[in-house]
């Protein structure tokens, strides 16, 4: 934990050893997140005007970063990773233009709003239903400058709950969810906690988020997985029968009858051999072609998407991990913008 997160907590814990009133607790606890929200509001609305001046985009996608790791089931690495993505995107080892041969640098293509503040959010002692909100807030605030959509820089799995919400909710339906993972992340509620990264999508679900659910990549999934993913009709891909189904997935048509489609990249859903900087390293996975084969080929209007679960402190071997989520972000900008 940083230093001023440690600060932070131990404010709050004075605070409360003071028997200050859950009241005038509370009302700083909403500056904190109107001051979060007033962040990313004008952020978006100076890379919405940005975007409206220049002219011709339909959809622009525009990084949205939240650094949260705290609902890992195993290493909370993933909150350190939007600023490694950020400075990868842009290492001059390569060059700024997409394999489509679209120009990053080209505001139309690319913007940014920065990051939610998740720690310092966390450190007024504000819970996850409040969090998840101020996430799902955030969203919203940045699809609400035309035409931006959200591309989101986790963190770990957790945060496609909040984020697809806000999605689902600002354009008025269900989307189809094309999800490239290790593991399906639809349990009840794993180890107990209804956010976990590993349940995230069954809260996608019950909400009533998404109409379909696409899942490839998969290779490590239980019993109830498998259970969850027959509850909520979720069509499961596993890297055991991926021979049989490749034709299948790179040539996906999704999106019809309904607001989009979003695409939720898990980049351990990638064989160790090309993203090992991960919490669970899974062999067996999808090489980095695979995956852009898939995303390349996708027919569907693409509203939104995330690339979640890199985490920088296994990234041992030069930010090779960091550089493969960047890519994978910059072809999904390609995807999204228009």
């Amino acid at each position: 934990m940083s230093t001023i997160g440690r600060r932070g907590i131990h404010y709050l814990h004075k605070l409360n050893s003071a028997n200050v009133s859950a009241a005038l607790l509370e009302k700083g606890q909403n500056r904190v997140i109107d001051a979060s929200l007033t962040l990313i509001r004008e952020r978006a609305k100076l890379k919405g005007e940005l975007v409206r001046a220049l002219g011709g985009a339909v959809a622009s996608a525009s990084l949205l970063g939240v650094p949260l790791g705290h609902n890992s089931s195993f290493l909370q690495g993933p909150a350190f990773a939007p600023p490694r993505i950020r400075e990868a995107i842009w290492c001059d080892s390569t060059n700024s233009t997409t394999e489509e041969g679209k120009e990053l640098n080209d505001p139309r293509v690319l913007t940014d709003v920065g990051d939610v503040p998740v720690q310092e959010i966390r450190d007024c002692g504000i819970d996850d239903d409040r969090l998840m909100n101020v996430i799902s807030e955030s969203v919203k605030l940045v699809m609400e400058e035309e035409p931006l959509r959200p591309l989101v820089l986790g963190g770990d799995h957790s945060i496609s709950f909040p984020v697809i919400r806000a999605v689902s909710e600002k354009l008025g339906g269900p989307v189809d969810i094309l999800h490239l993972d290790a593991h399906p992340d639809i349990y009840d509620a794993f180890e107990g906690n209804k956010y976990s990264h590993a349940s995230s999508f069954a809260r996608i679900m019950e909400g009533g988020y998404a109409r379909r659910l696409l899942q490839a990549g998969i290779r490590s999934i239980t019993a109830e997985g498998r259970e969850q993913g027959k509850r909520f009709g979720v069509e499961q891909f596993e890297m055991r029968t991926f021979s049989k189904d490749r034709h299948f997935l790179e040539n996906l048509k999704l999106g019809e009858g309904v607001k989009g489609v979003y695409v939720s990249i898990d980049v351990d859903s990638l064989d160790p051999a090309f993203a090992p900087g991960v919490s669970h390293i899974e062999p067996g996975g999808l090489s980095f072609r695979d995956v852009l084969n898939i995303l390349h080929n996708l027919q569907g209007n693409v509203v939104g998407g995330d690339v979640v679960e890199l985490n920088p402190q296994r990234d041992t071997v030069d930010g090779m991990t960091a550089m493969v989520a960047a890519k994978l972000v910059r072809e999904l900008a390609a995807k999204i913008s228009k």
